[in-house]
């Protein structure tokens, strides 16, 4: 097996000031699980599928509150309409390419409807988040199939979560660079309300890349107008604070300036999308009460929580960098990873590695 790369944080690299989690992913939130299928098949399959669920439950009869905000509208994220208009999520969340979102939804809505408790429903917002993997993937293949999906979902566990050439993210680009899948948390302190954020990206989008404030991309040689670099970024936000959809909506804006940390335009065609989730409580599908009834954290003990989706979501992007290797797919394409101990080097002249 190829050695695992090592991520920013093992060569003295701090991004941000808040403490990771125990593994620094999205799954440091209590009960939030993550599955990835990866797709490598022959020389032109490079695709593939990330399922994100928020707690073990039902999640059909359990909804978690919910909101999405969109950086930039040029993407195919279903199931957006629904969260608006209610605030919650009804089904896990689910992450592939551009053209397998009809797909992903359809068996989510297979995984839905078979599961006990769920054997009167008649309608499913499944959530499907995208990014386009055409240049190394064939993506007119269309070759994630619902069973790539459900085994996803049947596999998604707590604990590490697999980055860079996986799931989601094995065909993506980012930077000019070998993009692919991220994650990060943060854990605030007792006296901030002890609460987790952590965030998953899906990094597959242009602009000047900037590490811990440094002009990477610059020095590289390797930025958008320079060299064509468009494309799209989804960002999944779980926390167990107790915020309903009005402050996740808010806590998703501010992961939108994580992505802008590392120096992300939202390019004219780029798709990015903040899907925020709080874990610490849920909406029954069912009840004989006419009242939903929950502690919700005030507006003024949320700054915290937004400095922290601002540095997880900096943190995922480049973890995404680091994790992601080199990678040849459709009609020949190869796309090089970061070159990371030039990065390094780069980082220490300026101070930033401890």
């Amino acid at each position: 097996m190829a050695q695992t790369p090592k991520r920013p944080r093992e060569y003295g690299i701090q991004l941000g000031v808040l403490p990771t989690g125990t593994h620094n992913a999205i799954t440091d939130v209590p009960g939030v699980r993550v599955g990835q299928v990866t797709l490598k098949q022959g020389q032109n399959i490079r695709t593939g599928v990330t399922a994100i669920l928020p707690h073990q439950g039902n999640q059909f009869q359990q909804k978690s509150p919910a909101a999405i905000y969109i950086g930039n509208g040029f993407g195919k994220l279903m199931g957006y309409s629904q969260v608006e208009e209610l605030g919650t999520l009804e089904t896990p969340i689910v992450l592939t390419n551009t053209l397998s979102v009809p797909t992903a939804a359809d068996a989510l809505i297979d995984y839905t409807l078979t599961q006990s408790g769920n054997e009167q429903v008649r309608s499913v917002n499944s959530v499907v988040g995208e990014t386009n993997d055409g240049f190394l993937n064939d993506i007119r293949g269309r070759h994630v199939t619902k069973q790539h999906v459900l085994d996803a979902l049947k596999q998604a566990s707590t604990g590490p979560v697999e980055e860079g050439n996986v799931g989601a993210g094995t065909g993506t680009v980012c930077f000019g660079f070998k993009g692919g899948i991220g994650t990060s948390s943060r854990k605030l302190p007792a006296s901030l309300g002890g609460y987790t954020v952590g965030a998953l990206v899906q990094t597959n989008f242009g602009g000047v890349l900037q590490i811990a404030g440094v002009p990477v991309g610059v020095a590289l040689g390797k930025y958008s107008f320079k060299e064509n670099l468009d494309g799209s970024c989804m960002i999944v936000v779980m926390t167990d604070a107790p915020l309903d959809a009005r402050n996740l909506k808010r806590l998703a804006k501010r992961a939108f300036m994580g992505l802008a940390r590392t120096g992300g335009i939202a390019s004219n065609g780029s798709g990015d999308y903040v899907i925020a989730v709080s874990t610490a409580y849920q909406i029954p599908h069912d009840t004989k009460s006419s009242f939903d009834e929950m502690k919700v954290l005030r507006n003024d003990n949320a700054s915290p929580l937004f400095l922290a989706a601002i540095e997880a979501t900096e943190e995922a992007i480049i973890n995404s960098l680091f994790a992601a290797q080199t990678l040849t797919g459709d009609q020949g394409h190869t796309v090089e990873q970061l070159p990371v101990n030039k990065v390094v080097d780069l980082l220490k002249k300026a101070g930033q590695v401890k």
